[in-house]
C-alpha cells in the first residue's frame, strides 16, 4: 500500500518525527512503499480564501503544496503527525490543513492514522487528535488508530515509551495486515 506520512513538526529528530519514522519501520516491514513529508522542509502558503480553486481545481499561489496534495490524493494510508501547543496542532499542520481546499473533495477513502506528541497526557492532546480525526473524517477517511506522544517534550523523550511501539505495531498492520 502506498504510504504519505504528513510530519507536522517543526523540529527534526523531534518526538513527532521519531514516532513518523517508527511508524515507517513497521509499514515498510509489512512490505508498503513510504514517503514522509515533513511540512518544515516545504513551502506551504497561508489560504487566501480566493475560492479560485473552486473552479481551476489549482490553488493560486506558487508553493509546494501543489506537490503535496498530488501525494496526498494518491496515498491509500495517510498518517499525519503533530505535537501540540498550547492545546492545538502546530502552525504548519493548521497551514497544511487549510491548504488541501483545491482537493478537499478527493482526498476520501483513506485509511487515516495520527499521532500527537506533547508533554501533558492524553487529556492535553485530546484537542488536537480530536481536531485531526473530525477533519480528515469530515473528508470521507477513516481514522483507525491514534498514537499518542504523552508526556514527551524535549528531543528524544519519546525513545523508550509505549508510544514508539505503538507507533511501529500502527505501521506493522496497516491495511488489515
Amino acid at each position: 500500500m502506498n504510504v504519505v506520512i504528513i510530519n507536522g513538526s517543526p523540529r527534526t529528530k523531534g518526538n513527532s518525527d521519531l514516532l513518523c519514522d517508527e511508524f515507517i519501520r513497521g509499514a515498510k516491514e509489512s512490505g508498503n512503499t513510504t514517503e514522509k513529508i515533513s511540512l518544515r522542509e516545504y513551502t506551504v502558503n497561508p489560504c487566501k480564501a480566493c475560492y479560485a480553486c473552486f473552479k481551476t481545481g489549482r490553488c493560486v499561489q506558487n508553493d509546494d503544496m501543489t506537490e503535496i496534495l498530488s501525494k496526498v490524493k494518491q496515498a491509500e494510508i495517510l498518517v499525519l503527525a503533530s505535537p501540540t501547543y498550547f492545546l492545538t496542532m502546530s502552525g504548519q499542520m493548521k497551514t497544511f490543513i487549510d491548504h488541501l481546499l483545491p482537493k478537499w473533495q478527493e482526498l476520501g477513502g483513506k485509511e487515516v492514522y495520527i499521532i500527537v506528541t506533547g508533554h501533558d497526557g492524553k487529556t492535553g492532546l485530546k484537542r488536537v487528535a480530536n481536531d485531526l480525526t473530525d477533519i480528515f473524517s469530515y473528508l470521507g477517511n477513516t481514522v483507525k488508530s491514534i498514537i499518542w506522544g504523552e508526556g514527551v517534550w524535549q528531543k528524544g523523550e519519546v525513545i523508550g515509551t509505549k508510544a514508539m511501539t505503538d507507533a511501529y505495531q500502527a505501521g506493522k498492520n496497516i491495511g488489515g495486515r
